[in-house]
This record gives C-alpha cells, sequence and structure tokens, in this order.
C-alpha cells in the first residue's frame, strides 16, 4: 500500500483498491452513490459507495482536520496537499447540491522526464532538443492548456533541464511539483485562519521571493494578479523563470496573462500590459489530452515582438491530427514549424537543435 493510501483509507475504505491502484491517476466522487475514476488517461464510472451523505462528509471533514484545515458551513471548500503530495479538492452543502463533492489526485511516484515523455509518444526528440535549448538559454516559459492537460506533469520535466547550479524557488497554492535539482526552495500559500487573517497568498509569495536571490522562478499555476509581479520579475532580470496557465491555445495563453494581470488592480494601460506579456515571456509550451485519454504536447510557439498592438507567435513544432477512430484512437504525428529567432544563441552555446526546416 502507498503513503497515499495508507493515509486516506481510514477515511475512504469505499475506494481503497482505488487508491492502491497506481494506473489509477484521479478519483472523482460526486456524492455518496457515484464515483469515478481516471485510469490509463480515461475516465470510467465505478461500483462503488458511500453507505450515505453522513459517511463521505465525514471523510472529508476528517481530511480537512488532519492537514489543519476546516471545512463547515461556513468554509464549504477545501483545497489541500496530502503528506505525499497528493492533491484533495472538497467542496460540502450549501455550495455543492448533491453532497459532498471530493476529488483527489494522486502523487506519481515516478519522476517525469523529458526522455519519458518522448518514451509515452508525448513529444518528439525534435521537441526535446527545442525545449531543452529554451531553458538552457534561459527564455521564460509558460505551459499552457485545459483541465487535466498533463501542465503540472510538463513543468516538472521541463524544470529538469535546468543546470544544477541555479538557484531555483518554487511557488505554489499546494505543492505538486517535484524538481530534481539540489538547489531547490519551495514555498505553499497559507489559507486564512477562522477570522480571516495570516492569508499569504501567491502574489505575497512572488513578490517575498525577489528578495531571496532566485535564479529562476517556477511558479505552479498563474491564476490571478501574481501574473503582473511575476511579467515585472521576468523583465528584470529573472530570465528562465516557468509557470502554468489554463488557456485553449499558446496566443490564449497570452490573452490569458493579460486578463491576470488586469486582476492585480494596478491601473495600467492595455497596451502597457500587452508590451510586458510579449516582452516577458519567451515561449510557450501547449499540453492536451486527445479523444483516446494521451496526453500530448502539441506545440511549442515563440512569441514574436507586437505588431500594430497585436500579439504575434511563430510556430517551432505543432501535431496534427489525422484521424480519430470509433473508439477514440488517435492517429497523427508531430510537424516542424518556423525557424525559431534564438538559433545562433545556441549555437553559440553548442546547443542541438532540430535541423532548419525546407
Amino acid at each position: 500500500m502507498n503513503e497515499n493510501a495508507s493515509f486516506l483509507v481510514l477515511f475512504l475504505a469505499p475506494v481503497k483498491e482505488y487508491l492502491e491502484d497506481d494506473h489509477v491517476s484521479e478519483i472523482l466522487i460526486n456524492g455518496p452513490s457515484q464515483i469515478y475514476i481516471e485510469r490509463n488517461g480515461r475516465l470510467e464510472e465505478t461500483a462503488a459507495k458511500f453507505s450515505g451523505e453522513a459517511q463521505l462528509k465525514a471523510a472529508a471533514v476528517n481530511i480537512a482536520k488532519s492537514v489543519d484545515r476546516q471545512l463547515d458551513e461556513a468554509h464549504p471548500d477545501l483545497d489541500a496537499r496530502l503528506p505525499d503530495g497528493s492533491r484533495v479538492h472538497a467542496t460540502i452543502p450549501p455550495i455543492s447540491r448533491c453532497g459532498t463533492i471530493l476529488s483527489i489526485r494522486k502523487f506519481k511516484k515516478e519522476m517525469l522526464t523529458m526522455e519519458k515523455l518522448e518514451q509515452f509518444g508525448s513529444i518528439p526528440r525534435e521537441g526535446v532538443l527545442l525545449l531543452n535549448a529554451i531553458v538552457k538559454l534561459r527564455k521564460n516559459v509558460i505551459v499552457s492548456g485545459g483541465t487535466s492537460s498533463g501542465k503540472t506533469s510538463v513543468l516538472n520535466a521541463l524544470s529538469g533541464l535546468i543546470p544544477e547550479n541555479d538557484r531555483i524557488l518554487v511557488l505554489e497554492d499546494a505543492s505538486e511539483l517535484q524538481l530534481q535539482q539540489k538547489h531547490c526552495v519551495y514555498f505553499e500559500t497559507r489559507k486564512p485562519d477562522k477570522n480571516g487573517q495570516g492569508e499569504f497568498s501567491i502574489r505575497d509569495l512572488v513578490i517575498a521571493s525577489l528578495r531571496l536571490r532566485p535564479d529562476r522562478l517556477v511558479i505552479g499555476e498563474i491564476r490571478g494578479g501574481e501574473a503582473l509581479d511575476l511579467l515585472q520579475a521576468m523583465n528584470t532580470g529573472h530570465s528562465g523563470s516557468m509557470s502554468t496557465i489554463h488557456a485553449n491555445s499558446p496566443i490564449d495563453a497570452l490573452s490569458r496573462m493579460e486578463t491576470c494581470a488586469i486582476m492585480s488592480g494596478i491601473q495600467l494601460p492595455l497596451s502597457a500590459i500587452r508590451m510586458q506579456v510579449a516582452s516577458a515571456i519567451n515561449c510557450v509550451v501547449h499540453t492536451m489530452r486527445l479523444p483516446d485519454g494521451s496526453r500530448k504536447i502539441v506545440e511549442i510557439a515563440e512569441v514574436l515582438p507586437l505588431e500594430h498592438g497585436e500579439y504575434r507567435m511563430r510556430t517551432l513544432m505543432q501535431w496534427k491530427t489525422e484521424s480519430v477512430a470509433p473508439d477514440g484512437s488517435v492517429t497523427g504525428r508531430f510537424v516542424a514549424g518556423e525557424e525559431p529567432t534564438f538559433r545562433s544563441q545556441a549555437e553559440i552555446l553548442h546547443l542541438e537543435l532540430p535541423e532548419r526546416p525546407s
């Protein structure tokens, strides 16, 4: 039994077998009588059930207590990290209408690397070369994609390309990243206490981290006003930083960063924010979960200077879906894109890049 199962099984006996199954990555409990799992990238409904709402709610409340959090009518939402790194999110009435809702994203014991992503078919060798050069050249990177598209896993693998002699500060809402370098300093946000005091947000962490001599900042996810602080850090000497953001495409990722920066509350003209975004972010790595459940890096794009106030991008590599079978199986291929503007920089550092597109 792994650590996650050992910790949770006392409270979640009806789903014990899925906690112990390494092929199950997520457990989604929609009230006491409807439980789904994600196994090998596909959602499955299970026959597991709780005896009733009281048992399920008690499980959620006990999990909250075990991590020194509250889950009650005054605090009906829980976002917690378990000792092994697994993520638990719970909501209870009146927020949820069908009883207690619980999702468990299990911690992956196996460290994901770019080489493994290549083995899984998530990225071709040419893509690995591109990303290695991007990280080694200290380009600022945003990993974009939808929910459960593999953004955090890709960020983990990307961080493995950072040189060992860099000091890395890792900032997250709930710790998920497992960086392989020795000189990493990890920070985690803090929720307010029952009196509404003591909150320390991602934005607070970004501001504080800049006083701690980071070579690179790695932020788990951009959701709000911290985007502006990160953009300013990227533009003022903290090159090689990286984060993730929810977006439907690389160009949409830039628009989302712009929107999040506006949420900072600092009054800046839209043109000034766009200039910050375009100059701070050098590359966007876009992930997607395909109909067959597989997750791929479907595009690597380079951000170009603004033109007439609009974002411009250069696609360096892209996945092309050619067919989808009735069972969801996907056939396609990776295709080379345009020439990166940083080829000469890579050659100076003797970094290998894919051959020039013909």
